[in-house]
C-alpha cells in the first residue's frame, strides 16, 4: 500500500491544478513504485488543486497511524478555542 508521503513525494514538482492522467504520467515520470502508480490510476478523472486532494481521492490517509476511534473521539471533543468572545465568559 502507498503511504500519504511516498505519493507526494513523487508528485512534487507537479504544477496544480492538474487532471489524473498529469498526476499519473507524473509519477512515472519520477519513477514512482507499482503500488503508488496504482492508486494513482485508479483516481476518478477530475482537476486536482494539490497533492493532499490526489492522496485522498486515493484513498491514502494523512495520519494512519491515528485510528477509526481516536478519529471520533478527537471530532468529539469540544474543548477548542472558537467560542464568540460573549459566549467566553459563561
Amino acid at each position: 500500500m502507498a503511504s500519504y508521503t511516498e505519493v507526494l513525494q513523487y508528485l512534487s514538482s507537479l504544477d496544480y491544478p492538474a487532471e489524473k492522467a498529469d498526476v499519473v504520467r507524473e509519477a512515472e515520470r519520477e519513477g514512482a513504485p507499482p503500488d503508488v502508480l496504482k492508486a494513482l490510476r485508479a483516481l476518478p478523472p477530475v482537476d486536482y488543486a494539490n497533492g493532499t486532494e490526489v492522496a485522498r481521492s486515493a484513498g491514502i490517509e494523512a495520519a494512519p497511524e491515528v485510528g477509526p476511534a481516536q478519529r471520533a473521539a478527537q471530532a468529539r471533543d469540544t474543548r477548542h478555542n472558537r467560542v464568540s468572545q460573549h459566549l467566553r465568559g459563561i
